[in-house]
């Protein structure tokens, strides 16, 4: 007889679940609470646009193939990618900026160009990057991280230390480099991982390897594309996708998930994997069997949310790219209004989006999709005051730097923030990436993949291993439904 296991969620982590647990002989069934299938990486439409909602940067790209792979599928079997050239354009003000090209010769030759030896720099700065890549891929990411017996090893310590997990990657780059504008270039990655380059681990600098070799590329369609594909795929094998189904209650007896209260109605489950946020899911079981109390939650370093304008210009904005950093302003001040003493920004750096420069399909012809992010503190404030404030501050700017008169041309706008976070995705402080990847929260020391008081229970994405990101996400995915086909011996 089959087993029937349950998914909350339908983001990366819950249909790369659904799909690893069907292969594996369950008879599965995923409940979204939302309309459409994907979490943060939803799109919607309006006035002839079609807005990312989520995530917007396709990195490491193996990933992805090695996902389909799984399932003797092609990448391309399901949606189609372009690789950028320029992967992304920074500006550090007015008439200064700089295209991070495709061609990792010519980002050798930048390097060197603003500071003198840097290039031979970035060869053994990448060189390492991509030794920790492979590494961390191969012996430590798709790992449980159930036990600390996973790593006790004189051979897996010998790999922690070359991955650099005991070095902060502030001190790592500067073995390389002394430019302020080449620091920011290789430690603006990190800023996905929910953290600062003072207490974030030189692991991570493996980001970089991604993001200069493997290059950035763009899923056409935009990112739902993939999560559209992702949940083709697992229909294929078997899986039953329900939208619009709130999961309002997980009961449990014996050590054993045995019932969701779904819509108000009773469903039976052999297993469960909760890929909805970590924090929420707790709160449908009785307290008894919930790994982490509030205290715990209230301890974690959180990575950021966001505010997020979705722009639509009647007209073609020259100065962009497809992706685009604005670092005139002080990265570190930003970084500790984020961290150290969460408030609104008083000067944010902040990015845009605009992908109708590779994908026609996204606005109408001759107009321009604008997707503004600017990082912010989880838990604060929102209000449409200050939404507003902060679209002011932001549109100034880059009319400024751009040269380019924007906002009397805007025939759509609509914003995205902290309280929208909480309401769709049941986000822990309205946080829009998880959990941050700092050395105390790595590997065991992240929530667990299991609940360790029912069996029959696991949690995927973000706030659990391997961590935040959009391919950790789907790592996750796979490697909580392993272990529970492993849990129920299917």
């Amino acid at each position: 007889m089959s087993r029937r296991i349950a998914i909350i969620g339908s983001g990366f982590s819950g249909l790369a679940a659904a799909s690893f647990a069907a292969a594996g002989g369950a008879d599965v069934t995923v409940f979204e609470k939302n309309d459409k299938v994907g979490g943060r990486a939803r799109t919607f439409s309006a006035s002839g646009y079609l807005f990312d909602m989520g995530p917007s940067w396709y990195w490491m790209p193996d990933v992805f193939d090695n996902f389909f792979a799984s399932f003797g599928k092609k990448t391309e079997e399901y949606y189609q990618v372009k690789k950028l050239d320029p992967g992304f354009r920074v500006f550090f003000g007015r008439g200064d900026m700089l295209d991070i090209p495709a061609d990792t010769t010519q980002i050798f030759d930048l390097f060197e160009k603003e500071e003198k030896g840097a290039a031979d720099k970035l060869k053994r700065f990448l060189a390492e990057a991509e030794t920790k890549y492979h590494t961390a891929f191969r012996d430590f990411i798709y790992k449980p991280s159930a036990s600390i017996l996973e790593f006790m090893s004189l051979s897996m310590l010998a790999k922690a230390i070359r991955l650099d997990l005991f070095q902060t990657f502030e001190n790592h780059a500067k073995k390389f480099f002394k430019s302020p504008r080449l620091l920011q270039l290789v430690e603006f990655p990190i800023l996905f991982l929910g953290g600062t380059s003072r207490n974030i681990p030189a692991l991570y600098s493996m980001m970089n390897y991604s993001a200069f070799v493997q290059g950035t590329w763009y899923p056409m369609g935009g990112f739902s594309a993939i999560t559209n594909g992702m949940a083709k795929l697992a229909k294929e094998l078997g899986v039953e996708i329900l939208t619009g189904k709130t999961v309002e209650k997980i009961n449990a007896s014996s050590q054993r998930v045995n019932e969701l209260i779904i819509n108000g109605k009773p469903r039976q489950f052999d297993g469960l994997i909760a890929s909805a946020d970590y924090a929420h899911a707790e709160t449908l079981l009785e307290e008894n069997y919930r790994n982490y109390d509030d205290k715990y939650w209230s301890n974690r370093t959180m990575s950021p949310s966001s505010l997020i304008f979705y722009i639509g210009v009647r007209k073609k904005i020259v100065s962009l790219q497809h992706h685009n950093l604005f670092f005139d302003e002080d990265f570190t001040v930003h970084a500790s209004e984020i961290y150290d003493s969460p408030s609104w920004p008083s000067a944010p750096l902040f990015y845009v989006c605009c992908p109708s420069k590779t994908d026609p399909g996204v606005a109408p012809e001759g107009h321009e999709n604008l997707f503004i992010l600017m990082p912010l503190a989880a838990g604060l404030q929102d209000t449409q005051e200050l939404r507003e404030r902060y679209f002011d501050i932001i549109m100034s700017r880059l009319e400024k730097i751009t040269g380019e008169n924007i906002r009397p041309s805007i025939d759509y706008k609509s914003s995205y923030c902290i309280n929208d976070f909480a309401n769709d995705y049941n986000s822990y402080k309205g946080n829009a990436y998880g959990l941050a990847n700092t050395l105390m929260q790595t590997a065991i020391l992240k929530p667990s993949l299991r609940n360790k008081k029912i069996r029959n229970m696991y949690y995927a994405g973000q706030l659990t291993v391997p961590g935040p990101g959009v391919p950790p996400a789907l790592i996750s995915g796979q490697i909580a439904a392993e272990q529970l086909l492993k849990t129920l011996k299917i």
